[in-house]
């Protein structure tokens, strides 16, 4: 398939054949939903945590006698049916993140690219690089190429310019190629890739 190639200002700059096998694919929802999990679940720090009834600072003395008051039989104030006491079955630290074969991941991406291309989503332009590190002027470009809410992936190297001009604007997020994601491109409406970008995507599934 063609499409057009434009500049940041939105000017013409000629077409690109993008390749079928990448960005032409009947998407499949369940790939995307299982890769969108799978990145959902490594970012989470597993961190939390409760004191159970060993961790609890109490005393470690019996409440009261074992017979004679006709209350129940208990031993520690520990116990976590009382207040003050450590809880029971609460989280402790863990790893949530679960594994996804290697194939299966790269297939992901290559169905959330052809999603986003089927929706018209994807803006090919020549070049990710801007003249001054100025977030106003980009905004101003931006504007012009419809990319308010967008992802941008350049090559290898990003311009550093372009990077530290777009950081401050919200909505936007800018990635070398080698960082592409299938969250990041379903999260935001517009996917605008570089054409060194696309050539590293084609070398790279080809």
């Amino acid at each position: 398939m063609e499409l057009n190639v434009t500049t940041l200002d939105g000017k013409a700059s000629g077409k690109i054949t993008l390749a079928d096998e990448i960005f032409g694919l009947e998407p499949r929802a369940d790939l995307i939903q299982r890769m969108v999990r799978y990145q959902l679940a490594k970012r989470r720090a597993g961190t939390h945590d409760v004191k159970n009834r060993a961790e609890v600072s109490r005393t470690g003395s019996k409440m009261y006698k074992q017979k004679g008051t006709g209350r129940a039989r208990h031993s520690s104030a520990r116990a976590p049916q009382f207040r003050g006491g450590g809880r029971a079955f609460g989280p402790t630290p863990r790893d949530h993140g679960f594994d996804l074969p290697k194939k299966v991941r790269a297939l992901a991406l290559r169905h959330a690219l052809s999603a986003k291309q089927a929706e018209g989503g994807i803006v090919i332009v020549d070049d990710l690089a801007a003249k001054e590190a100025k977030t106003s002027s980009l905004r101003g470009q931006l504007s012009k190429l419809g990319a308010a809410n967008a992802l941008f992936v350049g090559g290898a190297e990003l311009d550093n310019n372009f990077r530290l001009a777009a950081r401050n604007i919200p909505n936007v997020d800018v990635l070398p190629v080698q960082g592409i994601n299938v969250y990041d491109i379903l999260r935001r409406e517009k996917l605008v890739l570089s054409k060194a970008a696309v050539e590293a995507l084609e070398a790279r599934f080809k």
